[in-house]
């Protein structure tokens, strides 16, 4: 089946990554939702943010707003309650004794494409789209296209249905990511990216630079600064 004959549900946080693959979602698929979750997260700004880029994608692309259906948000605070790290609490991001830096939440993308397989389910949708990357990503095992892969094998199994994960960025770089963002929806786009999306894991929306908001040192925040600049030349 065509793509274009399909339904998918994007997995979007309201920053710079699942913006771009809610864009790609909405030129490849005949209808797309959207599901984002809140699990504590010291950034819980995106949480505002992603109404706003919702609302700002819907105003500036009519073709993209017949596409774009329903959105759902998940209280998941039992995430935020066994984890431990830099993204539930007030600590320093850096790396932990396994390698990891300390923003990695256990488990987290896992729990999220179950309980998104488990709306999807209920709305007849088989195709999950999420922002992982393993280019430019912060070390991250959940973020891996093995991980995925296995991910959408349970839930094929478990669910009785043939589900397909898409992750458009996953072997693309951050100024790749940029490039694809213009694609998509041109600078108009790109403006919207900028001004509106979330990344910062500080949550800090104070400081605004050419790339858009955050504290500007935190390791989100560098990926990206660092990718506009490359992908600007």
């Amino acid at each position: 089946m065509d793509k274009k004959d399909r339904k998918a549900l994007v997995m979007f946080s309201g920053g710079q990554d699942s913006a771009t693959c809610l864009a790609w979602a909405l030129e490849n698929f005949e209808s797309v939702e959207t599901i984002g979750f809140d699990y504590g997260q010291r950034h819980s700004v995106e949480l505002e943010q992603r109404k706003i880029v919702l609302a700002e994608m819907r105003k500036l692309y009519p073709h993209w707003n017949d596409i774009l259906g329903e959105d759902f948000v998940l209280d998941i605070p039992v995430l935020g309650q066994i984890s431990d790290c830099a993204l539930t609490k007030e600590a320093e991001i850096t790396y932990g004794e396994n390698g990891l830096p300390t923003s990695f939440v256990p488990a987290r993308n896992l729990l999220f494409i179950d309980l998104a397989g488990a709306l999807s389910y209920r709305r007849a949708i088989y195709d999950l789209v999420g922002g992982m990357c393993e280019t430019d990503f912060s070390g991250y095992p959940d973020c891996r296209r093995h991980t995925i892969d296995s991910s959408a094998r349970t839930l094929s199994l478990g669910l009785e249905q043939n589900y397909l994960i898409h992750t458009p960025l996953m072997h693309i770089n951050k100024a790749q990511t940029w490039k694809m963002a213009f694609d998509l929806g041109g600078q108009q786009f790109v403006d919207l990216v900028i001004e509106h999306t979330h990344t910062c894991y500080l949550g800090d929306r104070t400081h605004r630079h050419d790339w858009g908001y955050g504290c500007g040192t935190c390791p989100a925040c560098e990926l990206r600064a660092n990718g506009y600049s490359e992908w600007m030349g």
